[in-house]
């Protein structure tokens, strides 16, 4: 009996697979650690770029942390883990998509370390835990708040997109742009509702030609024959057929016995369509813009109607409009007292480029803007939307918590104080848990160092001092190469980035270094076709 319970026994089904104790933990160590060297050449503002190739043959060239994580397929678990962590933090705070994916590979660097001195996973996991309460509260102490004096807030939200630009295709032009988006967001009076604000991208010209608009830009055309310019409109916003009405049973067929019989149906179709056209013009509009197509008969009773219609607003196109404009989107028509209309006080046509596109000016949701990006290739314009997009995520949010802290490696730096001074206090194994959670957020400075070509074991070693010195605000400065005031050079973060960084990373580093066994399902069978075509 003895033998029998000790004889290896599967309970698994028949192709399923199994890593236990160290081979689990070190699959994921090193599916996790492999994400993060794959994205830290892009961290900092001297970061490199990755060219993303997909399956299709579309191009993409970012170094925007969570794009690249999205484009890449990983069949890791751990790296999965991080991948998701990224996108959550891209969500919620819109950047530091890098930074959360490095923080989280280092801390699992230094767990293989501590776990092969036989240190167990819970006690580094302990030793974390205290540590990360301790660096939150050495980045709240460190940050500041001047949403009660106005220019001193503006002049904020001016360093923070222009801290977030830095690191991004936009960087030469981060000036330009910051503006942009703090103009952009202050439109908004505090709502954050970042849908009010359309962003359209139009190839030609350069990245400085770029502007913004007050007010909503469509990317569509005005019908033939209509008015090209309408003052005080009222909009009715629509997601239905404006083509000729087909018999919509699938597989029918009308058997006629003359051609005769054949024009009767299409004059059948017609007045079908001429009645939904009067039933539109009942609400009192003078605009009328569809989701769908709109064909060429009742286009022409809008024309004699005097009505400018638009046609083929895409989804996004008539979702945002109907926001800014105030109306909402109708799909039937027999009861106008029903149906809210959209305003605007002017519509008209307008050149960008070679392209003609319909502004509305005057929308009742005043805070609306576009954003007009121009660029000399696609590539350029879906970066510079992507840069744009992150900075204008994180200024939302600083108008939301406008508590701001230091950038260049200075809060990192602050909190790994805080931390070290922590595990010095400590007794027993803690302490050098500790110890490995404030070198991991050391590695964050040197990897923004060592991406701009300079000596990161010295810049870092005169921070650190700095830092023992008192002078918490130091940070690097990758423009000279050296240490400097980040007060004085305007390197400011928003602190909501910093702290979702640090519980994000700290909380998945912990879940994957609790792991100490992988099961993965058995393949599924393929079952060969018994009805070949």
């Amino acid at each position: 009996m003895a033998s029998l319970s000790m004889a290896p026994m599967n309970i698994f089904r028949h192709g399923a697979d199994e890593e236990k104790a160290e081979t689990a933990r070190l699959s994921s160590f090193v599916g996790a650690i492999a994400i993060g060297d794959l994205v830290k050449s892009t961290l900092g503002p001297k970061g490199m770029d990755k060219i993303l190739l997909s399956g299709g043959g579309t191009v993409t060239v970012t170094n925007d942390g969570a794009t690249i994580l999205k484009a890449i397929g990983v069949d890791n678990p751990a790296a999965k883990v991080l991948v998701d962590m990224s996108k959550v933090q891209d969500d919620e705070v819109g950047d530091g998509t890098t930074s959360v994916t490095v923080l989280a590979a280092e801390l699992l660097r230094e767990a293989e370390l501590l776990i092969a001195k036989k240190i167990h996973p819970q006690t580094i996991i302990a030793g974390w835990r205290k540590a990360t309460q301790v660096a939150r509260d050495a980045l709240r102490e460190g940050a500041a708040d001047h949403s009660n004096d106005p220019d001193r807030f503006q002049e904020d939200l001016l360093n923070i997109a222009r801290t977030t630009l830095s690191s991004k295709l936009l960087t030469h032009h981060k000036d330009h742009f910051s503006k942009l988006a703090v103009d952009a967001v202050m439109r908004l009076k505090g709502s954050g509702n970042l849908e009010a604000i359309h962003v359209i991208k139009k190839l030609g010209g350069s990245l400085t030609d770029s502007y913004l608009d007050e007010g909503f830009l469509l990317d569509k055309k005005i019908g033939v024959n209509q008015p090209k310019r309408l003052e005080n409109a009222n909009i009715l916003i629509a997601n239905t057929g404006m083509d000729t009405d087909k018999i919509k049973i699938f597989g029918s067929r009308v058997r006629v016995d003359s051609t005769a019989k054949v024009a009767e149906i299409e004059q059948a179709e017609k007045q079908k369509m001429k009645e939904k056209v009067e039933r539109i013009l009942k609400h009192g509009i003078n605009c009328f813009i569809n989701r769908q197509l709109i064909y060429n008969y009742p286009e022409q009773l809008f024309a004699q109607a005097g009505v400018m219609a638009i046609e083929h607003a895409d989804f996004s196109g008539v979702e945002r409009l109907a926001l800014v404009t105030g109306g909402e989107i109708a799909s039937t028509f027999d009861h106008p007292e029903m149906v809210k209309l959209g305003h605007c006080k002017l519509i008209e046509e307008v050149m960008i480029g070679e392209d003609t596109l319909i502004h509305f000016s005057g929308v009742a949701m005043g805070e609306a803007c576009t954003i007009v990006l121009r660029g000399a290739t696609q590539q350029i314009l879906d970066e510079a939307e992507r840069s744009l997009h992150d900075a204008l995520c994180v200024l939302a949010q600083t108008v939301k918590e406008p508590r701001t802290v230091y950038g260049g490696g200075c809060s990192e730096m602050l909190m790994a104080k805080v931390v070290s001074d922590l595990a010095h206090r400590t007794p027993g194994k803690e302490a050098v848990a500790m110890e490995s959670f404030a070198k991991a957020l050391q590695m964050l400075p040197t990897i923004i160092a060592d991406n701009a070509g300079y000596d990161s074991a010295d810049l870092v070693a005169q921070l650190r001092a700095a830092h023992q010195e008192n002078k918490t605000t130091y940070g690097l400065d990758m423009s000279a190469g050296t240490i400097g005031d980040m007060v004085a050079l305007g390197i400011t973060e928003s602190f909501q980035v910093k702290r979702q960084m640090l519980l994000s990373a700290s909380e998945a580093a912990e879940m994957i270094l609790r792991v100490d066994n992988i099961i993965k399902a058995a393949p599924r069978k393929r079952v060969p076709d018994q009805h070949p075509c």
